[in-house]
């Protein structure tokens, strides 16, 4: 019997839809024939978030009832909570309720799934937006994505064939649920923290693992492999970095590293979660919720991403947030500090954000012994040394994903 937190959803138990052996290669021999449907990059990686397990326990894209009852009460149709839709959409006329079809992913030609139509319907955009994104200005990129889908949803259970559209050099990193979970039961942990990254960890990142081990038995740091926007450091640059801190700087066996295929939404409170409701899966009791977290822009105040966990039907995810407040270097403090431990001004203070980190070694600066470990810049600078020119780096703001910005 498990000591850790059960997966999510009423029969707790894991549902990977990932097929293996025989029924693998019968299901891709079979979709070969199947009339083909290309699905975008953010469909393809929640597929291979339900392939895996961490989308337990969905066992394919949303139906209308399930669209509108997560949009308005956090619920699917049959009760069980989850915070934003997982849909999938097409503007083929074509395609009729009962036909069975291949999912193609965009970008890589690749055949990732297989799939029975069981509903075809429309959805108000705006509406889904205003509930899950509280906006529907397109400058927000996951409104614009939604407002880019087809007109048609298409709901019904999936049959995933392949993970090919992450790179397999992060096998070892990019875990599953069910290996997460041996891991941390191999450690004897029972109360695990997420920490969510898309990031090298810079200090802030640094004091907030630091806190949540004082009271867990370990920390998750939980990072997004896979697709990267223009101006993202890559991600095996990112785990050499993160792994040199774990190394050096965490006592040995309180922190494990690992890695997740999902892409961005940005829907800030919503999106806080999510994070939540798989990495419960993964065998977290914790979320660690921090500033801004999953946020873009101006869009969300800063701690709407910790209020939201109040507002959710009661008894809907075990999960738990672990709220910890704005985090920074302080000069008078003498060291990283956050709003309820240090006493002293804004002028005492510096803020940390990757952002700033990607901008400076870009330019070829030297960043202040205050924003990381010189093993961590030491990393970073060998990575950029390494471009035969200057990367543009586009600033997002507080659009990286992670919990302090």
């Amino acid at each position: 019997m498990s000591n850790l937190i059960p997966p999510h959803g009423k029969e707790e138990k894991l549902m990977p839809l990932m097929l293996e052996g025989d029924a693998l290669q019968a299901e891709i021999t079979k979709a070969e024939g199947l009339k083909k449907l290309t699905i975008t990059t953010r469909e393809t990686s929640d597929l291979i978030m339900m392939g895996i397990g961490a989308f337990t326990p969905l066992t394919g894209f949303m139906t209308k009832a399930d669209w509108q009852g997560v949009c308005d009460k956090f619920l699917m149709a049959d009760g069980t909570f989850w915070p934003i839709p997982i849909t999938l959409s097409t503007d083929d006329e074509d395609v009729k309720e009962g036909d069975e079809v291949a999912l193609v992913d965009v970008e890589t030609g690749t055949t990732i799934a297989t799939m029975q139509i069981s509903e075809k319907y429309t959805i108000d955009k705006e509406h889904e937006c205003k509930a899950v994104f509280t906006t529907t200005d397109t400058e927000h990129p996951g409104v614009a994505k939604v407002m880019a889908q087809g007109k048609y949803n298409l709901a019904g259970p999936v049959k995933v064939i392949s993970e090919s559209y992450y790179p397999e050099e992060f096998k070892g990193l990019y875990q599953w649920p069910s290996e997460s979970r041996k891991i941390f039961e191999d450690l004897g942990w029972r109360r695990v923290a997420a920490l969510q990254l898309r990031n090298p960890m810079h200090r802030s990142h640094e004091f907030l693992a630091k806190i949540a081990v004082e009271v867990m038995d370990g920390v998750y740091i939980h990072q997004l492999v896979g697709k990267l926007k223009p101006g993202d450091i890559p991600a095996d640059v990112r785990v050499r970095a993160i792994q040199a801190l774990v190394d050096n700087w965490f006592v040995q066996g309180t922190v494990v590293q690992g890695g997740y295929p999902m892409e961005m939404r940005y829907a800030g409170p919503r999106e806080a979660l999510l994070h939540a409701t798989f990495r419960q899966n993964y065998g977290c009791s914790h979320m660690i919720i921090g500033r801004d977290h999953a946020g873009v822009g101006d869009y969300y105040g800063p701690f709407d991403a910790q209020k939201i966990f109040n507002e959710i039907p009661e008894g809907g995810l075990k999960c738990e947030n672990l709220n910890i407040d704005w985090t920074f270097h302080c000069y008078k403090c003498g060291g990283m500090a956050s709003m309820r431990t240090c006493p002293h001004g804004k002028e005492d203070r510096l803020l940390l954000s990757g952002t700033m980190v990607r901008k400076t070694l870009s330019e070829g600066g030297d960043l202040p012994a205050e924003f990381s470990r010189p093993e961590v810049v030491a990393i970073l600078k060998e990575y950029y040394g390494s471009l035969d020119e200057k990367v543009e780096i586009k600033l997002h703001g507080a659009a990286t994903g992670d919990v302090k910005k």
